[in-house]
Order: structure tokens, then sequence, then C-alpha cells
């Protein structure tokens, strides 16, 4: 288990843990005792689940620096109790495109984002719906022989590691070029 940042978010930690350890996506309605006093005593103000992680957001006047050790330490007992991990009521615990949004946005502010900047391109969120991310290439990008490549070796299989609910990378063409739709299938061996 290691933390990650959350782009944009100085006050969460995405906690990576291998995919299938808890089931389930998105808030908790319940957590095993070790993080319930954290929640309790107002350290962390919230947790949710991911596929392959824990994101904890911190309460307000707290810092990672003063509590990631504590948050760590609750985190590898109550991950001993897989059955302490409650769903908040109405949750979808299957495919949840809030999740995949969220994971597509700090995808492409991240290092597939920073990787078609370099190139002079862009690489923008469209849309997430049903489990399909659309973006638009933009730049040097928009047109590119080797477009698919940046989709879908390194956009879809980052994408799948944050969220394997994924089901394909649309690109959707700039008006320029008349609007067309390339779709990037699942890569079934990521």
């Amino acid at each position: 288990m290691h933390p990650q940042p959350v782009a944009g978010h100085p006050d969460r930690l995405r906690w990576i843990i291998p995919a299938g350890t808890l089931t389930g996506t998105g808030p908790l309605a319940e957590v095993p005792a070790p993080l319930a006093t954290l929640m309790a005593d107002g350290t962390l103000a919230q947790i949710m689940l991911e596929p392959a992680a824990v994101v904890t957001l911190l309460g307000p006047g707290h810092t990672w620096t003063e509590e990631g050790a504590r948050v760590r330490t609750a985190l590898h007992a109550a991950l001993d109790d897989p059955s302490g991990w409650i769903p908040a009521v109405g949750t979808d615990q299957g495919h949840d495109d809030t999740l995949l949004h969220r994971a597509a946005r700090e995808v492409l502010a991240g290092e597939v984002g920073d990787f078609a900047r370099s190139h002079g391109g862009t690489i923008d969120l469209v849309d997430v719906h049903d489990g399909v991310v659309t973006v638009r290439l933009g730049g040097t990008c928009d047109g590119c022989p080797a477009s698919w490549f940046t989709l879908q070796q390194r956009l879809e299989s980052r994408l799948r590691r944050h969220h394997p609910g994924l089901r394909e990378v649309r690109n959707v063409a700039s008006p320029v070029r008349g609007g067309a739709v390339t779709a990037f299938h699942p890569v079934s061996d990521v």
C-alpha cells in the first residue's frame, strides 16, 4: 500500500491497494474501527473506495505531515477487516461514471497530459458516460498518426488501472476535422 497525491486536492490521498482487496466503489456508511476513530475525532472527513484504492480526505485543520503516519497505520489495520467496509445506502456498486470522470481528469492532469503537452498537443476530457471516456485531441495531437498509441497505451491503460470498469476511450475529432468519433477498444491484457 502506498499513498498517491490527488491532483488539485492537497487534502486528499489515494492509498493504492491490490485490486480486489475491497469490493465496491463510492462513499462508505461505515468503516472498520481504526478508521472510524479517525473519522470520529475529525482527523478524516471522508473515506471513499475506488477499485484499487482508498481515498481519504483530511478534516479541517489537519495536514498529511502531522497525520499521514496515523492514517496509514489505521488503514493497514482496517484492511484486515474487509467485512467492516459498508457502502453508503444508494451508492452504485457497479460501474460508476463519477469515479471514472475523476480518474480521467487526474490522469489527463498528470503524466498523460504532460506527455501530450510536451509535444505541443492537448487531450481534453469531453464526457464520461456508461463507462466510455470521450476526449478531444488538440494541437499537434489532432491528426497525429501516433495519437492512437497515446490514447490506447498511455491514457486507456492508466485509466484502467484506476478504474477497471472503463469500457473504452473515444476521440471526438476537432470540429475543423468534421467531428468524427474514433473508438479505441479496451486493452485486454492490461
